[in-house]
């Protein structure tokens, strides 16, 4: 993927309970349509060995709007021998200024998660 290609949007799981990146952890990315308020899926994906997903959106593609990240939490914790409370985790957020780089980072243990905008 060449630097113009590289997402406006990334993102990246972090297992803090272990202390390792959240690999081969499946998520999506959806946008709002607010006129028939539904969810548009937009990618399908899954985390890399480093927790990271690239390639979520294009940069012509990622305009102004509402739009979420689904992260398949159950089926990550399963494939770890562990049980956990949260099936899925999903981040909604809103973009106005799609120019911008966007980074969403997700922390997780089986039982809790936490997320932030970093850069």
């Amino acid at each position: 993927m060449s630097t113009v290609d590289v997402s406006p949007l990334t993102t990246q799981v972090l297992n803090s309970s272990d202390g390792v990146p959240g690999a081969r952890m499946a998520l999506s990315l959806h946008r709002l349509d607010s006129e028939l308020v539904i969810w548009t899926m937009l990618s399908v994906g899954t985390t890399d060995e480093a927790g990271r997903c690239p390639g979520l959106i294009r940069r012509e593609t990622f305009t102004p709007g509402m739009y979420k990240l689904r992260f398949e939490t159950a089926s990550y914790w399963e494939s770890r021998s562990q049980a956990s409370f949260y099936p899925y985790v999903e981040v909604v957020f809103s973009i106005s200024e799609p120019g911008q780089s966007w980074h969403l980072a997700l922390l997780v243990t089986p039982f809790s998660y936490s997320t932030h905008r970093s850069s």
